[in-house]
């Protein structure tokens, strides 16, 4: 059953999906409301099929990629909505339906595959650490979709001529700026006690060697980054262009983390 619900999920969301592409393009209110009625109802099903593989399983919830990418699709529909609720943007939909069509359409071709090493370490420890990285993660896709928004906006706003098309559409400046840095807020908390957590269970399954890992050294980099775009934020006053290339190199490093994990000798808490 947990796998027929996430079909179902999938439907509503490439439902959603289509209806976010034509109401950029067409700007029909219609489609608006086809697209957030089928997002919040596919989130739904998605909740239902997430409960009942935590009910299900017998070892940590979070304990396959495949769970993963559910739970992390999840999250990031979570977010869309939550910003569409605040901004009465859909512009986020530009990337996150694909992205959450993709990670939705993944999980459901193995919905209820365990990472058997899972058992071997605490489960709560386990979902703690990857359910803490995910909000982190979906906040910082967010932080980085607004980033590359903002210059794209910034570019039609210089340019000569009358805007047409999606672009036409994006929200101003201003409101964009302030979406990406309230999930770099959000979600740079969760991002570091995630991190913490999963620092305490290596140490306890692994020993400091674990801390040589590639996957650790560029994670504790991608936080120095984000660290230091925050500063910037909060001290130097940092907004717009600059805090905007900054968050999307951040981001960059953010995704080596997740490359780095196919490199890694013992960072196997997941598998697919």
């Amino acid at each position: 059953m947990p796998l027929f619900w996430l079909r179902v999920a999938l439907t509503l969301y490439g439902i959603g999906l289509l209806g976010a592409v034509m109401s950029l393009w067409t700007n029909r209110s219609t489609l608006t409301r086809v697209m957030l009625g089928a997002a919040g109802s596919g989130m739904v099903f998605h909740f239902v099929s997430l409960t009942e593989i935590v009910m299900l399983s017998d070892t940590a919830a979070l304990s396959s990629l495949h769970q993963i990418e559910s739970f992390l699709a999840f999250l990031l529909m979570t977010f869309f909505l939550v910003i569409y609720g605040v901004y009465k943007t859909v512009s986020p939909g530009i990337a996150v339906f694909p992205l959450v069509f993709l990670l939705t359409l993944s999980a459901q071709t193995s919905a209820l595959s365990n990472d058997a090493s899972a058992s071997q370490v605490s489960n709560s420890w386990v979902n703690m650490h990857v359910g803490l990285i995910l909000i982190g993660y979906s906040a910082l896709i967010f932080s980085f979709f607004a980033s590359i928004l903002y210059l794209i906006q910034e570019k039609n706003l210089k340019a000569k001529g009358k805007k047409s098309g999606v672009w036409s559409r994006l929200p101003a400046l201003a409101t964009i700026d302030e979406i990406g840095y309230r999930c770099l807020v959000f979600g740079f908390p969760f991002m570091t006690f995630g991190l913490i957590s999963g620092s305490v269970l290596a140490e306890a399954r692994f020993g400091p060697g674990f801390f040589r890992d590639p996957t650790i050294l560029s994670a504790i980099v991608m936080w120095v980054l984000y660290t230091i775009l925050l500063y910037a934020r909060w001290s130097a006053g940092w907004r717009g262009k600059r805090a905007a290339y900054m968050a999307a190199c951040a981001f960059c490093t953010a995704l080596v983390v997740l490359a780095a994990n196919g490199l890694s000798s013992v960072h196997r808490f997941v598998s697919p």
